[in-house]
């Protein structure tokens, strides 16, 4: 790593997307921390803005360009005199976003991101730095996972080895533990941009959790794009078996969350290990996407409504209070009214927690795009609007099944309510990060990072409302 400057300039990283890319935001803050650079939260307080794009979908690409024209707005009236563009929508179209989006002063790729800080200098005193030019990333590795670890040493994989500074100062992190993924899901992208799967060495990922915990972490939620293939490229598939009592282990850390599951890779001595870990939450991120078995498979999965019914069943034969939560895609070419029908059944048998409703679109280089038997947009829009009303009532029926359980609850807020008392705000063991819905508690006063145990007495949709044992 470079030497940092003398003469210190500021910059600020905005992040879109999931709790992924906030890591790789973490990561290149700490790169430019260390080159020199003031870290600001504010973009409009900053010399350079660095937007961390995402390009999942069609959304999210729209969310991402908006967040560089907002921040290109600032050149006429705040501080700011640059925006840079990273992360998987800049990896994704890299030369062609430039062209496309001439308000932005770089568009910047992965392996841009060890000398961000010289690029970001030279962009700010005038000179240019060559826009990305896509590949994919897939090739930069050996098809074998058990020969990746040496190769991946020379390539870059974003939030995998560089030091992080930490951006959110609440009482829960994410903690990255592998990068890409080698599923070829008929609909997804991400395995072209991200590369092929890397898991990070246990050592890597115990010598970053006891620093989170130095920084007031509570929780580790641990990310990648796929958790249960943990290990398979360092020669053990039951590795996370290892790692989860470690990260438990850890001074300071109170919880430890694992995400993204895929479903057929879900062994039961993983489950097993899970539930037997107090520090592990009960939580379970399944990705199901959808429950027609051969619509499954067009997608390039496996599965279906009774083996995922069964998977559910053994989560709960082991924990019974379980939160179980997943995402689901309708409107994918071919999909019949039948299928929807199969797709609201299981939604009924699986009383999940919380389910993502998204509405298919076509993503650049993906099977998916080149498939016949589109739907029509007016009709993914229906199939949607119906999903989305069928998962609201059997999520928030879902929440009122607990009213009297007994939860511990991490607090992440405390703000003044509007009856003059402290509105303490928190997530139970069930309910993930940012979008699995909130635990208010009364009859307690508690800081923020504080473990609150609580009586469910009440719901609003899927958020508890609990009173303070």
């Amino acid at each position: 790593m470079p030497a940092p400057e003398t003469t210190s300039r500021s910059v600020a990283v905005v992040t879109l997307g999931c709790t992924r890319n906030d890591v790789d935001s973490e990561e290149l803050a700490g790169r430019l921390a260390a080159g020199g650079w003031t870290l600001v939260e504010d973009a409009a307080e900053a010399d350079v803005a660095v937007v961390n794009t995402c390009g999942f979908v069609e959304q999210a690409k729209k969310d991402s360009i908006d967040s560089l024209l907002e921040a290109s707005s600032l050149k006429e009236t705040g501080r700011t005199q640059k925006v840079v563009a990273v992360g998987c929508l800049a990896e994704r179209y890299g030369q062609s976003l430039a062209d496309e989006l001439p308000e932005a002063d770089a568009v910047l790729g992965f392996d841009s991101y060890a000398d961000m800080s010289s690029h970001l200098r030279t962009i700010l005193d005038g000179g240019t730095v060559a826009s990305h030019v896509p590949s994919d990333r897939r090739k930069l590795l050996p098809l074998s996972p058990a020969t990746r670890q040496d190769a991946s040493a020379d390539i870059a994989l974003p939030g995998h080895s560089a030091p992080r500074a930490r951006l959110d100062t609440g009482p829960w992190a994410p903690l990255k533990i592998a990068s890409g993924c080698d599923r070829r899901c008929a609909f997804c992208a991400i395995p072209m941009f991200r590369g092929s799967f890397v898991s990070r060495r246990p050592t890597d990922v115990v010598e970053e959790a006891r620093w989170l915990a130095t920084q007031g972490v509570r929780e580790l939620f641990l990310v990648s794009e796929n958790s249960t293939s943990y290990g398979k490229d360092l020669g053990d598939l039951a590795l996370m078996d290892a790692l989860l009592p470690e990260l438990a282990d850890i001074d300071g850390i109170d919880r430890v969350r694992v995400s993204y599951l895929q479903p057929a890779e879900v062994r039961p001595g993983l489950l097993d290990t899970m539930v037997a870990i107090p520090e592990v939450m009960p939580w379970f991120d399944l990705s199901f996407q959808h429950a027609s078995a051969p619509l499954l498979r067009r997608m390039r999965r496996f599965g279906g409504t009774e083996p995922f019914l069964g998977l559910i069943e053994d989560v709960r034969r082991r924990s019974p209070l379980a939160g179980i939560r997943s995402n689901v895609i309708v409107g994918f070419p071919g999909e019949t009214e039948a299928e929807v029908d199969e797709l609201a059944h299981f939604l009924t048998e699986a009383r999940l927690d919380v389910v993502g409703v998204f509405g298919y679109s076509d993503e650049d280089g993906t099977e998916g795009e080149l498939l016949p038997d589109k739907v029509a947009p007016e009709a993914i829009a229906e199939r949607v609007a119906r999903i989305t009303d069928l998962v609201e009532e059997l999520t928030a029926q879902r929440a009122e099944d607990r009213v009297g359980e007994i939860v511990s609850v991490l607090i992440e807020e405390v703000e003044d309510g509007a009856d003059g008392d402290l509105a303490v705000v928190g997530r139970a063991e069930h309910q993930g990060p940012d979008v699995d819905g909130t635990t208010r508690v009364s009859g307690v006063t508690a800081a923020v990072g504080e473990v609150v145990v609580a009586t469910v007495v009440g719901t609003e949709g899927i958020d508890l409302v609990a009173e303070a044992v």
